[in-house]
């Protein structure tokens, strides 16, 4: 073939490969858009420290008294149930009054012999005085009549006693409430006998409620000085601020523990006696911290850094001060806000310019 029929096909080539490479010359078309990267995201949430520690408890009455008679005999009456409430003054019991009756009236009977007997001394002793005041007695006749009015005064004085004492014990055979509050415990029944300061009537106050809960040895100083808060089982949304009134000097035997008891001010009627509770305790000194997981560090000798993810997908290196490393996970104190959004995986392959897409992850 000659050189002028090769021409023109030369030129139809140059043709078609020209357009192919100013196309491949072209920045524009020749890199493609960088793809958004998906990123495994943890929110950061700070906390304290030494974590609380709940403890399972029950609602108890910060005073609960057994109630009984002061004077022996038989149950006549009950008047209350368990759970009954109470007013200051009110009747919960009553004994047969047959024998207490009887010595009220026997006592009666003595205050006015002895009356009568000191009316009779006090005249002998007015007569002596007279008689010897004119010479007809003697001073041992004086000496006697006075003797006999003092005894009789005396017999007097103790009669007086002996009616009072018996009005009183009249008087106790009616048990009534020294305090307002619920029963919580009947330990007599009708006919039965008594002695004399025998428990008969449970009588919780409520006036002040408390939680006692069983603390561990290695938790006693948290329980002295820590914060306390309590939350009712049937409503489990309220807290009530706690304070320690009581710990037990010893341990319980079986179950190494410290009974503590923590009074609730704040507790009202809601609150009910028999109430399951859970105590909680809190560190006041604790400093707040933040947990992530250890494959969310980034550091290439400028320090510790973690990528803080926005809603729009752009990455930030923010430095951090950590306050300590544990075996998978890294604690911070500083650095990025609570609830930012903190890449938890593949940091060391990100490129700050990148944009990202965030999948959250819930744990690692």
């Amino acid at each position: 073939m000659s050189d002028q029929a090769v021409f023109p096909q030369f030129i139809k080539v140059l043709a078609l490969i020209s357009p192919l490479a100013l196309a491949a010359c072209d920045p524009m078309t020749a890199q493609p858009a960088t793809p958004v990267r998906p990123v495994l995201v943890r929110p950061v949430h700070y906390e304290a420290q030494v974590s609380d520690r709940s403890f399972v408890g029950t609602v108890r009455p910060r005073i609960e008294s057994d109630l009984g008679f002061r004077v022996a005999g038989k149950v006549s009456r009950r008047l209350v149930e368990v759970g009954t409430r109470i007013e200051v003054g009110q009747p919960l019991a009553v004994l047969d009054e047959a024998d207490l009756g009887l010595q009220a009236e026997q006592a009666a009977a003595e205050l006015r012999a002895a009356t009568g007997v000191l009316a009779q001394a006090t005249a002998a002793e007015g007569r002596a005085k007279e008689l010897r005041g004119k010479g007809w007695s003697t001073d041992a006749q004086l000496d006697q009549a006075r003797a006999a009015a003092d005894e009789a005064r005396t017999r007097l004085n103790r009669a007086e006693r002996s009616v009072e004492l018996t009005k009183n014990s009249l008087s106790y055979a009616t048990l009534v409430a020294d305090a307002g509050g619920v029963v919580t415990a009947t330990l007599i029944e009708p006919g039965q006998v008594v002695a004399a300061g025998q428990s008969a009537i449970r009588l919780a106050r409520l006036g002040e409620k408390e939680v006692v809960v069983a603390i561990p040895e290695t938790l006693l100083t948290r329980a002295k000085s820590g914060e306390a808060h309590v939350s009712i089982w049937s409503n489990p949304d309220k807290r009530y601020t706690a304070r320690l009134r009581e710990l037990a000097p010893s341990a319980d035997p079986a179950t190494r523990t410290y009974l503590a008891k923590f009074s609730l001010p704040e507790a009202g009627d809601e609150v009910q006696l028999g109430m399951t509770a859970t105590l909680t305790l809190s560190e006041l000194a604790s400093e707040r911290v933040a947990r992530l997981p250890l494959s969310a560090m980034f550091n290439q000798g400028q320090g510790p850094s973690l990528y803080v993810a926005d809603e729009k997908g752009a990455l930030t290196l923010r430095r951090v001060s950590v306050k300590s490393y544990d075996r998978d996970d890294v604690l911070i104190s500083d650095g990025v806000e609570e609830g930012a959004n903190v890449v938890a995986l593949g940091v060391q392959k990100l490129d700050p310019a990148q944009k990202v897409k965030i999948v959250p992850s819930l744990s690692f």
